[in-house]
């Protein structure tokens, strides 16, 4: 076992500076500026929002697993369901298949020191299934709440891994992600699941709450790499600031762990790719 491996079994995350380039990170955001630019407004505009998911999970969510698809924030909107400001700026989020469909994606998602990473953290058998461009804009970035990531790719067993690339400086006023050393050594609370018959629902698999207290910030600079356990309980507070704290995610399963099909995300695994 590698000496960052052994860390990460331990701690449940790492921070990893200076992991992207500034440039990188730059030519990131410009494609994913150039991406909400080119998306078309319809009526039927998706939502996202952590606090009630499965009222916001609509058909667009649903189908979003193999596209690049747009989500507003909550407080986009005004009453008459014309929005407050530029539509760039009332983007939550783009995802989840920029990494296998978008050229500049897909080539900061397997860059050669991802590969290393990945290497060094034994996930020769890992495949990425999903990536999100998360935008957190100044005044308008909503809260993300405590949560675990394997309640969204839930695998059996659990064998959920994330990358959080912070693309701007993330800090305590602009929303940076909180987290606990060590909290990913606890049982998975809830699964997101396609319901019968349709819509979804979140099944609870341990009504013990996911605690807060002694969660630290991770206030890291531009070109940080935040590796996340599944298991681990993370969130982030709205950006109140004036400043936006753009970050890219992508998350990945180990292939021979069984994804049901009932999960909200649908890839054929034989279609996913590794680094």
């Amino acid at each position: 076992m590698s000496e960052l491996s052994d860390r990460f079994k331990s701690e449940g995350f790492l921070v990893l500076e200076n992991f992207n380039t500034s440039e990188a990170c730059d030519e990131l955001m410009k494609r994913g500026q150039e991406l909400a630019q080119n998306y078309q407004l319809s009526d039927k505009a998706s939502i996202f929002e952590t606090t009630n998911q499965t009222k916001t999970a609509d058909e667009y969510f649903l189908n979003s697993g193999s596209n690049i698809s747009f989500f507003f924030e909550k407080d986009a909107f005004d009453a008459e369901g014309k929005l407050k400001q530029d539509l760039f700026y009332s983007l939550n989020k783009i995802g989840h298949a920029m990494h296998d469909l978008d050229p500049v994606f897909n080539s900061f998602t397997r860059s050669p020191q991802m590969k290393k990473l990945a290497s060094d953290l034994h996930l020769d058998d890992y495949l990425i299934i999903q990536s999100m461009m998360i935008f957190k804009h100044a005044k308008i970035g909503g809260v993300v709440d405590v949560h675990q990531d394997s309640t969204f790719l839930y695998t059996e067993p659990d064998s959920c891994i994330g990358f959080w690339f912070a693309l701007e400086d993330a800090t305590i006023e602009n929303g940076c992600l909180l987290a606990m050393p060590g909290g990913h050594k606890t049982s998975l609370r809830t699964r997101f699941k396609r319901k019968e018959g349709g819509g979804t629902e979140m099944l609870v698999l341990d009504e013990t709450p996911l605690a807060t207290e002694g969660m630290i910030p991770l206030e890291v600079k531009k070109g940080t790499c935040i590796v996340l356990d599944g298991l681990l309980p993370h969130y982030s507070l709205p950006n109140t600031s004036g400043k936006s704290r753009q970050a890219y995610a992508i998350h990945t399963i180990d292939k021979n762990k069984h994804y049901p099909k009932e999960n909200w995300l649908k890839r054929e695994l034989s279609e996913l790719r590794g680094f």
